[in-house]
């Protein structure tokens, strides 16, 4: 079993109850708003019904670690360190927490007070097409290991001005 990062690409306007529920279950409230999951046969159900709305892939422990890094939050407003995972759980440092959390060994609730949410900001240069799938050039639906581009686009910075 591995995890997945499912980011929500689309706002709320004219979305399926169905599809709303879903998402509200996996704490996807905002556009790109992004959870790791486990990939299991809810998690696939789940991301079945969101799918015209959210984007997702598989990660890989070094993506995992430079997102909570980066945008991983506590609860209080603070930034994620090791000095916080050492001490409110049993893994010793950020990259551990990612290792086990690529295994799907352990959930991001597992270290007390973390978000369970990572708020990114768009993507640099924005989306592709919001209502197509990946697989034809759109914005949502599976990526695989592609959603490690865009986690990327959407960690870099803005462009300065030359």
């Amino acid at each position: 079993m591995s995890a997945v990062a499912v980011i929500r690409v689309r706002g709320h306007a004219k979305i399926r109850h169905d599809a709303v529920q879903t998402m509200e279950m996996m704490r996807l409230h905002r556009p790109n708003h992004c959870v790791l999951l486990p990939m299991n046969t809810t998690t696939k159900g789940m991301l079945q019904v969101a799918k015209d709305y959210v984007t997702w892939g598989e990660v890989s422990h070094e993506t995992i670690a430079r997102l909570l890094i980066k945008k991983g939050e506590v609860s209080g407003g603070g930034r994620l360190t090791d000095d916080h995972v050492k001490n409110n759980s049993e893994f010793s440092s950020i990259l551990s927490l990612a290792k086990a959390l690529e295994k799907a060994e352990a959930k991001m609730t597992d270290v007390e007070g973390l978000k369970p949410v990572i708020r990114l900001p768009p993507p640099r240069r924005g989306y592709e097409k919001v209502k197509r799938p990946y697989s034809v050039g759109g914005a949502v639906g599976n990526r695989g290991v592609e959603i490690a581009k865009l986690i990327e686009k959407m960690l870099e910075g803005p462009k300065e001005a030359d």
